[in-house]
């Protein structure tokens, strides 16, 4: 599956439509260019975690895993679900892992 063909020729509403998904791309990967939030995703990619877990995962504070975890939320690419006390995060859909699968064929696979 290769890259669609763009050109001058194309009409208001697709161009509309190019931008729209441009600006939703672009807040994805913002989203995820942070390497904290890169991190939990990659965790999350093999199941749902809870807070606690991720902390002890990424050696880092509650604070900071929960603030990359509110900005992860915000999103829309991690799902909260409470147990009692305890908060388990979960991916959202199947986007966030397409995209840790290719950084990691690309970046940490051995050569």
């Amino acid at each position: 599956m290769g890259l669609p063909t763009f050109d001058v020729n194309m009409c208001a509403e697709d161009m509309d439509k190019m931008a729209a998904n441009a600006m939703e791309a672009s807040n994805f990967l913002k989203a995820i260019s942070h390497e904290g939030r890169l991190m939990i995703l990659c965790h999350l990619a093999s199941g749902e975690k809870s807070v606690t877990e991720l902390e002890e995962l990424l050696s880092a504070r509650q604070a900071a895993v929960s603030q990359q975890l509110s900005r992860l939320r915000l999103e829309g690419l991690v799902t909260p679900r409470r147990d009692g006390k305890a908060i388990y995060y979960s991916l959202t859909d199947d986007r966030p892992k397409q995209i840790i699968e290719v950084v990691y064929d690309l970046f940490c696979r051995e050569k």
